[in-house]
């Protein structure tokens, strides 16, 4: 975790536990708290990592396939989504999955989006054999 995200949990809060083996955060806050960074990523473990993806509306969403199983969890914002072609509304309080390769993007965002991301295993673990 980053010491500026870390910190603005310790801040924010209000039941932070950060042992091995339990922590708590509130989303909301450090969506709030993380300014104008696209992407800030909170938690990383041997299995997983965990981050708020933030884009704004009528924004771009410039990413690219990644080499890890991914999901989504709208916490606001209103946007469509795209995988390999598909295309969904997308809502707060929606779960959205993306396996590993697979082009996805989200489109024509009509409110600010807020997303926790969930990789599995951590972003970037994996490389694109070369």
């Amino acid at each position: 975790m980053s010491p500026i995200i870390h910190a603005l949990v310790s801040i924010f809060c209000s039941r932070c536990e950060m042992g091995d083996t339990m922590q708590l955060w509130n989303i909301l806050q450090i969506a709030i708290a993380q300014a104008n960074a696209t992407y800030e990523e909170f938690l990383r473990v041997p299995a997983m990592s965990m981050g708020i993806y933030k884009l704004p509306a009528g924004g771009t969403d410039p990413q690219s396939p990644h080499t890890e199983d991914e999901a989504y969890y709208v916490v606001s914002g209103r946007a469509n989504f795209v995988v390999e072609g598909e295309t969904k509304a997308i809502s707060p309080g929606m779960l959205l999955f993306v396996p590993a390769h697979a082009d996805h993007r989200f489109k024509d965002i009509t409110e600010d989006l807020t997303l926790l991301v969930f990789f599995a295993p951590p972003e970037g673990s994996h490389t694109v054999a070369g």
